[in-house]
């Protein structure tokens, strides 16, 4: 199966989604974190880092859930033009 290559505003959400969860991690490990996300430490890596801009929605809510963050606040945070 070939993947349809993604926009650049969809890099750029993914950006945004690794910058706001590695803020929110802070000094909170990724071993941790993940773990408690019950996802692997490179999956969070690769998130973080944009290597991975379209994670799989229960991964998201997972980490969110690991990291205190509401699932709405991230649509608004990561969205590329205001949410209304």
């Amino acid at each position: 199966m070939v993947r349809t290559p993604l926009t650049p505003e969809e890099r750029e959400r993914g950006e945004r989604l690794g910058r706001l969860l590695r803020e929110a991690r802070g000094r909170r490990s990724m071993v941790d974190v993940a773990g408690v996300a019950g996802i692997s430490a490179e999956t969070l890596r690769k998130i973080e880092t944009g290597r991975a801009p379209t994670p799989a929605f229960f991964t998201v809510a997972a980490l969110a859930r690991a990291l205190g963050l509401s699932m709405d606040d991230l649509v608004v945070r990561c969205a590329l033009v205001p949410v209304v």
